[in-house]
């Protein structure tokens, strides 16, 4: 390709010098080396194995006790059990992620793994997100393995999967595994410690549960902030869209979330809130990560 400079002078392109590739391709390797470390730590942990029981238990108790052969409210096959699931997975996901991850910045910190860091050649970019691939593969996999092993099971008992269900709700736990992901690692590099670091990421959990609708709904009476303000401080909680999102599946006008609807489904429509709620958590995620890192490079390393 041929461009032409300001003379009206014919040049070639500047091309990439065989150094540049050579570095890039370096620091792609210790992204992906990063990653499959940090993997292989987590696969070692006691937390993993806890963490996979728990949703592998969780599929199979809800087969156990026969939700998917139920036909309670319309629900048909596999949908009952997804419905359950997802609930329960929006009040275990959310702290698993915060809890595992806050110690990989502040633990590595206090363990003085960055003096042996800095002694190998990685870029602290290549590390950061390496780190943060890393955990994500461990924390999203045994989820949505769960939620296959479940489809695998009901497709071979000739259950009815309701597969539309099954990729916008997998979607809707990887934006909120990925959500999460980004506020710990943020909380991670700015705490000092791995004590401090845990202590910030209870209160931020227990902040976003009490800002749920029902207590926005107490302010809402009590102060007589107007419905419009109330929905968006709802709307701008990662958990309370997860919430709405998977009610809507079931339940496309929102009846059971009451008056609040009215303003949702006005603002946003159903196809609108249902992209809303995997896009603001991928967002909001992809910012927290981005500032963490930014602080990360910044900050003091021993």
């Amino acid at each position: 390709m041929i461009m032409t400079t300001a003379q009206g002078k014919a040049s070639l392109p500047p091309r990439r010098s065989g150094n540049d590739v050579f570095i890039h391709g370096a620091k792609m390797k210790s992204l992906w080396l990063t990653a499959l470390a940090d993997i292989t730590e987590s696969l070692r942990a006691r937390w993993f194995m806890v963490y996979t029981a728990i949703f592998g238990g969780l599929v199979v108790l809800l087969f156990v006790f026969g939700l998917t052969e139920s036909r309670i409210m319309g629900f048909l096959g596999l949908s009952r059990l997804l419905t359950v699931f997802i609930q329960l997975t929006m009040a275990i996901l959310p702290v698993f992620v915060l809890i595992t991850t806050v110690r990989s910045v502040a633990g590595d910190r206090e363990a003085g793994v960055f003096e042996y860091l800095l002694s190998l050649p990685i870029t602290l970019s290549a590390w950061f997100w390496g780190k943060i691939i890393g955990r994500f593969t461990v924390i999203f996999l045994p989820v949505f393995l769960a939620m296959a092993g479940a489809a695998t099971w009901a497709t071979i008992k000739d259950i009815p999967v309701p597969w539309d269900d099954f990729f916008y709700y997998t979607g809707l736990l990887l934006a909120l595994a990925w959500c999460f992901l980004g506020i710990g690692m943020l909380i991670s590099t700015v705490a000092r410690s791995a004590d401090v670091a845990q202590g910030a990421v209870f209160i931020i959990w227990l902040t976003l549960v009490l800002f749920l609708d029902l207590i926005l709904l107490g302010i809402m009476i009590k102060e007589h902030l107007p419905p419009e303000s109330a929905v968006a401080i709802a709307l701008a909680n990662p958990l309370q869209v997860f919430r709405i999102a998977a009610m809507m599946m079931f339940d496309p006008q929102l009846v059971m979330l009451g008056p609040a609807a009215y303003i949702i489904l006005d603002t946003f429509g159903e196809p609108g809130f249902m992209t809303y709620a995997i896009a603001y958590p991928l967002a909001l995620g992809t910012v927290a990560a981005t500032g963490g890192y930014f602080l990360f490079r910044r900050g003091d390393l021993p």
